[in-house]
């Protein structure tokens, strides 16, 4: 431990049968003994490896003490156990754990990289190494998943979602937008699905300003991925499943021109909504005699002035109640070139796209992938970017605990469960061990996500 921690102790009296004195005296200890599970999936993956080799070294040689794979390794390490600010960095630097995870004698290891070096880090890329990258992450999400499935997959959804992400300051392009009443970026994070699987891997969060429309950037984007996509999976349908703000006339013959399938909230208008009026009314007529809200679907022929042709656009029908008010309509639309019933298509392949939300909350709660505090923007899409990787980091562990109690826990449960772990270690010449406590609750599945990552049982 560092010669700041506190030694001094504290003394309880009555809380228990004897008198109980905590002590901060314990070295060679640490509240992170679990995250050795999450240097194990980074190895499997080479993330941060990829990752860094990205990054241009410009600092003098002589005076270099950490390597650039250190100092990203730290971040992204320290992001995925829960500590999300640079700050951190001083109450870690002589943790053991955190060494070990650096391959550094967790005993008598030199210290880890102080706050004010990795703040330097953090201003070092520009917007090539930036978009290296990106493409590195990319690239290592997809080939991931190409050696899982083999390749076989039927079809691979595209999510795109933007999001919020509230300024803290004078962040270089954050711009007042008036839809959330603040000086915000306005990011763009892609996930992929396979099949029917219930899990949506990230492979990009990008940053953008404040006053971006909500389609911009989305073509560049898809134009990096299908062919990386279609080169990993010859055999499989694409597909892109977007929001309404995506709708547009340039998008569409993009996706058709691209051979994608695709579903596409489209809002409301006079045209749609009187071609929807026949489905509407015997949902009003089922309502005032049953008091019951039930759903009609249906289907039209629709182009809007802009459009080059007329495309199917798949109508459902309802109502929506709130305490105190009347009844109101309440009609949706999406626009897709795919082939099946209405109500399946809107329920079953748009709808889902909702999983993501819970991803995004994952990210922002789980990661704070939204503490873009930096007054740089590259700065800022650095850290984004290293926050993507520790939650690629957290789905790969998540992976690897699908037959544990852990297979569907959110990214603070997993941190909590697996990573929050109290240890003691020791060192000798031929190994490091760590102590870990008998009674921690989750043992059993820490142990066969250990196997699962590579580790053989002694």
């Amino acid at each position: 431990m560092g010669n700041d921690t506190t030694v001094e102790g504290v003394l309880f009296e009555g809380l228990t049968t004897k008198p109980v004195v905590a002590l901060f005296d314990q070295d060679h200890t640490s509240s992170d003994g679990g995250a050795i599970l999450l240097k194990a999936c980074d190895e499997a993956l080479d993330l941060t490896a990829l990752l860094a080799a990205c990054l241009v070294d410009r600092r003098q040689e002589g005076k270099v003490q950490h390597s650039l794979l250190d100092l990203f390794r730290q971040r992204v390490y320290g992001l995925a156990c829960g500590y999300e600010d640079v700050n951190d960095a001083a109450r870690l630097k002589h943790d053991p754990s955190f060494k070990l995870l650096l391959d550094r004698d967790p005993l008598n290891g030199s210290a880890l990289p102080s706050q004010p070096t990795l703040c330097r880090f953090e201003q070092t890329a520009g917007p090539r190494e930036l978009l290296q990258l990106a493409y590195t992450l990319a690239d290592t999400v997809i080939e991931r998943h190409r050696r899982r499935t083999g390749g076989r997959v039927k079809h691979i959804t595209i999510d795109l979602d933007p999001t919020v992400d509230p300024a803290h300051g004078q962040q270089q392009l954050s711009f007042f937008n008036s839809v959330y009443d603040n000086r915000c970026f306005l990011p763009l994070a892609g996930f992929l699905t396979f099949d029917d699987e219930p899990e949506q891997y990230l492979f990009g969060h990008v940053l953008r300003p404040g006053n971006a429309s909500t389609k911009k950037g989305c073509i560049a984007l898809l134009r990096r991925l299908l062919p990386r996509l279609r080169h990993a999976f010859p055999k499989s349908q694409l597909r892109i499943r977007l929001d309404a703000g995506f709708a547009g006339s340039e998008l569409f013959d993009f996706f058709e021109a691209e051979r994608l399938e695709y579903v596409v909230c489209m809002a409301q208008n006079s045209i749609l909504l009187e071609q929807a009026e026949r489905y509407m009314q015997p949902v009003r007529d089922h309502l005032a005699q049953h008091q019951e809200i039930i759903c009609r679907y249906g289907q039209t022929r629709y182009q809007a002035r802009s459009w080059s042709r007329k495309r199917r656009v798949i109508i459902r029908a309802s109502m929506v109640e709130h305490p105190g008010r009347e009844p109101r309509d309440n009609a949706r639309f999406i626009v897709t070139n795919i082939r099946g019933w209405p109500r399946h298509l809107y329920e079953q392949v748009y709808c889902a796209r909702g999983d993501v939300e819970n991803r995004i909350k994952e990210l922002k709660d789980g990661l704070s992938i939204d503490r873009t505090s930096c007054s740089d923007f590259h700065a800022n899409q650095l850290r984004v970017l290293m926050t993507a990787a520790a939650y690629i980091l957290m789905q790969e562990l998540r992976l690897k605990a699908r037959h544990t109690s852990c297979a569907r826990a959110q990214v603070n449960t997993l941190r909590l469960r697996l990573f929050k772990i109290g240890a003691w270690i020791e060192c000798s010449v031929r190994r490091i061990v760590l102590h870990l406590p008998t009674s921690m609750p989750y043992a059993d599945d820490w142990w066969r996500i250990a196997r699962a990552v590579g580790a053989v049982p002694t």
